[in-house]
């Protein structure tokens, strides 16, 4: 089977957990002798270089698309053009700049890729239609999120495959934006979402809600959360003396950094975590050097600056060091998420997780036995919850070991990927029935 996987790409200057899951989906879909290819939007898959591993082009680079929301002239631009702002350089440039990962101010190039055909981005909607039809001919397109569903009606059109759709996170976009777009634009989804074969949620939690926001019918939905491949994460146990909170994420507000930062000088206070330290790394955007500094400074005012170590490389490989260092992960988002890669990543390596009960982070600690949860999601009720679990170190292991057999037995990359290629199977055989 041939199987296309296509994805907003990020430049890789921060921890993307729903670019590993494609990343690792796809992997996995080659392992079992599948053709699957990973397929860039906007941006590349990594900073460094300007296609996925397999040379692809990026499509609807993300210079073009702005230039053609903004500016007439350029959605009808010469091909030298086009192809100069869509170069690996200016890409890697458009990579580094805050713009292209925030919401706020995108709620018309938002509407107009929904669009598809309709929408300012028709050109370069055709050349990635081109390119599957004539290049790859893939058996079926998987999207990775449902912001992409204006792709879908050309790609059935004019190749007669199913188009599959993951969910994971849409609101999150679609809620930091103007108040005046937000209806706009979830009705716009429940209309384009009549377009996909087949729509696949990454935990119960995001698939109630997601059904609800963009009418999804019952026979379209399916579960199948994110998984990883346990042989590429070390386990060892959890490390006690002295104690070491994590935090892997974009190291943001709306990522919980500063709920966790001020958990931590709270638990700084008490005499049994004096020496307690901290360990962040995800990475950052521009956007995000204000708020950092102003984390930097609550630590230096309380004399505790050098107990929190910054650490750059986030790379799956350096990721093993990281963990190997950690007593438990803990990544407060101030809204919860769909699902939270960090979450089996800590998991695989043995560390236990501390998490709010928001979005499916109850779910995840309940099937996995690997973590705890708190709520409300405030600093002095984090620290409490950490002083607990810290308190408890056979606790501690019992978790760690807990999480472990979940990610090998539960959230196993393979285990998933056959669940998706049932799913893969059904919809092209429903195609091949109308077609007959």
């Amino acid at each position: 089977m041939k199987i296309i996987n296509i994805v907003p790409g990020f430049g890789g200057t921060f921890y993307c957990g729903n670019c590993l899951r494609d990343s690792a989906f796809t992997n996995s879909l080659k392992k079992t002798g599948h053709d699957a290819i990973t397929l860039p939007l906007y941006l590349p898959l990594n900073s460094m270089n300007s296609s996925s591993e397999n040379d692809l082009p990026v499509f609807y680079g993300a210079v073009n698309v702005y230039l053609e929301q903004k500016f007439r002239f350029f959605r009808h631009m010469p091909k030298w053009l086009h192809k100069f702002f869509n170069s690996p350089a200016i890409l890697r440039y458009a990579s580094k700049k805050s713009e292209s990962t925030r919401a706020s101010g995108l709620e018309e190039m938002t509407i107009s890729m929904l669009k598809g055909a309709e929408g300012y981005q028709e050109e370069e909607l055709e050349l990635l239609i081109n390119f599957l039809k004539y290049h790859e001919k893939p058996d079926v397109v998987h999207l990775s999120n449902a912001l992409l569903m204006g792709l879908a009606g050309r790609i059935r059109e004019e190749l007669n495959i199913p188009v599959i759709c993951s969910l994971q996170d849409e609101d999150v976009w679609i809620d930091a934006m103007n108040d005046n777009y937000r209806t706009k634009l979830w009705d716009i989804m429940c209309e384009k979402s009549k377009d996909i074969d087949a729509f696949v949620a990454v935990s119960q939690y995001f698939g109630d809600v997601m059904q609800k926001r963009m009418c999804i019918p019952n026979e379209k939905l399916h579960i199948v959360p994110i998984g990883v491949d346990p042989k590429v994460y070390r386990f060892s146990e959890p490390v006690q003396n002295p104690p070491v909170i994590g935090y892997l994420s974009r190291m943001n507000k709306e990522n919980g950094f500063e709920v966790l930062i001020d958990a931590f000088i709270e638990l700084k206070k008490k005499d049994k975590f004096k020496n307690v330290l901290l360990k962040a790394t995800g990475g950052k955007t521009s956007d995000d050097n204000k708020f950092l500094n102003k984390q930097l400074k609550k630590l230096k005012r309380n004399g505790i600056e050098k107990d929190i170590e910054f650490i750059d490389n986030f790379s799956i490989e350096k990721l093993n060091d990281f963990f190997e260092k950690l007593t438990v992960l803990s990544v407060p988002v101030l809204k919860g998420e769909a699902f939270g890669m960090y979450q089996l990543e800590s998991l695989a390596c043995g560390i236990p997780i501390v998490q709010p009960a928001l979005g499916a982070f109850p779910e995840i600690a309940k099937e996995t036995n690997g973590g705890v949860i708190y709520e409300p999601n405030t600093p002095d009720i984090l620290a409490e919850k950490l002083t607990e679990v810290l308190s408890d170190r056979e606790k501690i292991k019992e978790l760690g070991s807990n999480g472990r057999k979940a990610v090998e037995n539960k959230y196993n990359t393979d285990e998933l990927t056959r669940q998706m290629l049932i799913i893969y199977e059904k919809v092209i055989s429903s195609i091949n029935v109308l077609a007959n």
